[in-house]
């Protein structure tokens, strides 16, 4: 498959365990339809949810009630006709029936497989455990399990890779005949014991994919993350943003929600691209229009400041443009304060 010029975007609107306290995550039905609709109309067609469970106080904990699921995906389809729905799937341990009743509830259009078993792991600065050492658990047969109810409720599976095996145990999966056609594939990258957020690691994972299948990458981080995604729109894979993957934007700020991470594939198509990663032609260019003097005074080039200062004084009245000073304007310290590169592809 040859890079499109063109992306799909998924949208991550909720997450596994993100407190609602705490983040502008949404749990109830009319929560999930309006987060659903911002994230649509700045540009995503596809929303990856985990239904959360609606008592008081209780909006962190992930739902498997088929009826709060139901709800959920009709409130979201109500509100955008036309939104792709992408449901998550993933539970730890043997116990997984719940997640099943959910899709033939729903019959979304897509749903998350997770395709292989990940040690879940991470380490806090003091070298103690984040959490009690888990096992996400996905052997063959549960992955078969899940496959074969999708393929009943008419569900596109994506398959979720962690790491490197992962990517091909699914080439394993289409051999043995668990499943047939072109799986779709979405490489996790950013969680700590998994494929880290490396855009030079993508090309291995392209070359581990079966040919001709779409792939998107979903990557878990601060700003480590946005260079990723421009890789990834750089040699054709679909993208996912949302308050499940990052909280942050990629000038380091704090996303108010879904829409601003959304805006910064969609509406601003542009990433963050710090000034040692600009080429030199491209600064001198830059400067040359701007600031020749840049680099040969503080910040603000003070002859230039008073020059336009007396044309603009001689040409009071007489009907002619004013003019700026040639310094100052448009670059900072740090390189051009408007961010650089895009990623619309």
């Amino acid at each position: 498959m040859t890079p499109s010029d063109k992306a799909i975007i998924t949208c991550s609107i909720t997450g596994v365990l993100t407190d609602p306290g705490q983040h502008h995550v949404p749990v109830t039905p009319a929560e999930l339809a309006a987060e659903a609709r911002r994230a649509y109309d700045a540009g995503a067609s596809v929303v990856h949810v985990h239904f959360r469970q609606q008592s008081p106080g209780k909006g962190h904990l992930p739902s498997w009630d088929p009826a709060v699921a139901l709800a959920c995906t009709e409130a979201m389809r109500e509100a955008c006709p036309g939104l792709i729905i992408n449901q998550t799937t993933g539970v730890v341990g043997p116990n997984y029936q719940g997640p099943l009743d959910c899709l033939r509830a729903t019959r979304p259009e897509m749903a998350a497989c997770n395709a292989g078993s990940l040690n879940y792991l991470k380490v806090r600065s003091n070298g103690t455990w984040a959490w009690p050492p888990m096992l996400f658990d996905n052997q063959p047969a549960k992955v078969k399990d899940f496959i074969d109810v999708m393929l009943e409720t008419g569900t596109l599976p994506e398959f979720e890779c962690f790491d490197v095996g992962i990517v091909r145990c699914v080439e394993m999966y289409v051999q043995t005949g668990m499943y047939s056609g072109l799986p779709e594939y979405n490489f996790v990258m950013g969680v700590e014991s998994g494929m880290p957020a490396d855009p030079d690691l993508l090309p291995i994972l392209l070359k581990l994919k079966l040919p001709g299948a779409q792939w998107q990458s979903t990557v878990i981080g601060r700003a480590e993350i946005w260079p990723v995604h421009q890789r990834t729109a750089e040699l054709g894979g679909m993208l996912r943003t949302g308050l499940e993957d990052t909280f942050y934007l990629p000038d380091g700020s704090r996303a108010a929600g879904n829409g601003a991470l959304m805006a910064e594939y969609a509406r601003e198509r542009r990433l963050f691209l710090p000034i040692q990663a600009i080429p030199d032609r491209v600064k001198a260019a830059f400067l040359s229009a701007e600031d020749k003097n840049f680099y040969n005074h503080p910040g603000v080039d003070i002859y230039g400041l008073g020059r336009a200062i007396l044309v603009n004084l001689q040409n009071f009245g007489s009907g002619r443009r004013p003019v700026g000073a040639r310094g100052g304007s448009s670059v900072g310290p740090l390189g051009p304060r408007r961010r650089s590169g895009a990623s619309d592809r």
